[in-house]
């Protein structure tokens, strides 16, 4: 009996038998669309934050002083916290940093109560003003909507030249970054021209990336700044697999320009900036387990069904099985029969599961505003589930069939 024949005997069973099968394959649907559904869900969710973070400059590191007490090789004692790191370290660093086509930042924070007045508009005191150099754009990831960045000249000169967010692009020039461009703005009390406005970035830990307005790094140190005020050092590398030897050599670097001895610990610490991503992946890969885990104990109940419904089914058809095998249909042609018969079942069922699951992975990435793509690897999942619960399910069943006596199956009414 070819494996096609078998095939539609078995579509033939299932619609006699349309509300019991309905019911089992409903419930292996269930179990599909848990299983592709969430993961296609949690796969359309890391692939958006990877994503973004990608955006937001993932593939660069800061270097940033320690922010634990370190401690004395003496009892344990602890020693101070570690000093921050000042102006002439950060540009030290900065001149002194040489990796590939690696670009470094210097960058101070200065004020974050400001208002912005442009006219007889002004903004909130909510402005975060913050010193950079020219390198600070790329290696954060901020892109210019209107105008220019700095120059280097701009950078190591007092002149008031500012950059502003789109919040302040919005607030006071109509949301037209053009127009924002070449006009003079009032940062409190101080006179600015604007030589460029950025793009939307949304919002960070630090808060809100847009209401933000940069100003020229010797600006902000002769305006905002004072003995021990602390700078940020921040490193973008042009490809993020050299990164683990951009972070060694920054090391170095640093304990350079920080005059440590080989027997003195870093004071200072390296913050790369995809680890809360690398973090969220470890924290969903035990969400997919408990996922898989879930679909399984929902597959198990529909397993456990189908092999009723075989085993019903085996019963009905005792005479039919008998008129088979009197005709010449071996132990093998009635095995393979039931088994087939269990496995499209539950493929029908996997089939609904993963178009729903597809839906629901499909409409995650709407609401997250990610990038959709065809799980194929949950798809081929979905479908080697269902074919093993299947062969499984079917198994006792159909050896109970192929090992009924044809004569005693003759005799059954």
């Amino acid at each position: 009996m070819h494996y096609l024949e078998n095939i539609f005997l078995a579509l033939g069973s299932i619609k006699a038998n349309l509300l019991r099968s309905m019911l089992t394959l409903l419930i292996i649907a269930v179990g599909i669309t848990c299983l592709v559904g969430i993961l296609t869900a949690i796969d359309s969710i890391l692939f958006s934050m990877s994503d973004n973070f990608n955006r937001l400059g993932a593939n660069s590191f800061s270097v940033r002083p320690l922010s634990e007490n370190l401690r004395s090789n003496d009892r344990g004692r602890r020693k101070k916290s570690a000093d921050a790191i000042y102006f002439d370290q950060a540009m030290d660093f900065k001149s002194s940093y040489h990796y590939g086509a690696a670009k470094v930042s210097v960058e101070s924070f200065c004020v974050g109560n400001a208002t912005i007045k442009a006219g007889d508009k002004k903004t909130n005191p909510t402005i975060r003003v913050i010193g950079i150099d020219e390198n600070y754009l790329n290696t954060s990831a901020f892109e210019l909507a209107a105008g220019r960045n700095f120059t280097n000249n701009e950078i190591f000169s007092t002149s008031n030249k500012v950059i502003i967010g789109s919040e302040i692009v919005k607030k006071l020039f109509l949301d037209k970054p053009e127009k924002a461009v070449s006009s003079d703005v009032y940062i409190n009390s101080n006179r600015y021209k604007i030589i460029g406005a950025l793009k939307s970035k949304g919002a960070s830990s630090g808060g809100s990336n847009d209401s933000r307005v940069f100003i020229p790094l010797f600006n902000s140190k002769v305006l905002y700044g004072y003995a021990e005020k602390p700078y940020n050092v921040t490193v973008a590398v042009a490809n993020p697999n050299e990164m683990d030897d951009a972070i060694n050599m920054a090391i170095g670097t640093m304990r350079n320009v920080r005059k440590l001895k080989v027997s003195e610990a870093n004071d200072f610490e390296i913050r790369k900036s995809d680890g809360i991503l690398n973090q969220l992946k470890e924290m969903t890969s035990t969400l997919r387990w408990s996922t898989v885990v879930i679909a399984m104990l929902t597959l198990l109940g529909a397993s456990i069904g189908l092999m009723n419904i075989m085993l019903v089914s085996v019963t009905e058809r005792t005479k039919e099985i008998g008129i088979r095998k009197a005709i010449g249909a071996t132990r093998k042609n009635v095995l393979m029969q039931f088994l087939i018969e269990a496995v499209v079942i539950c493929l029908m069922g996997g089939l609904v599961g993963i178009v729903l699951g597809i839906l629901m992975g499909f409409g995650v990435s709407v609401m997250v505003e990610g990038r959709f793509f065809i799980p194929w690897n949950w798809i081929l999942l979905g479908i080697s589930v269902c074919i093993i619960v299947g062969l499984v399910s079917g198994l006792y069943p159909a050896l109970k069939a192929s090992r009924l006596d044809p004569i005693e199956a003759l005799r059954y009414e």
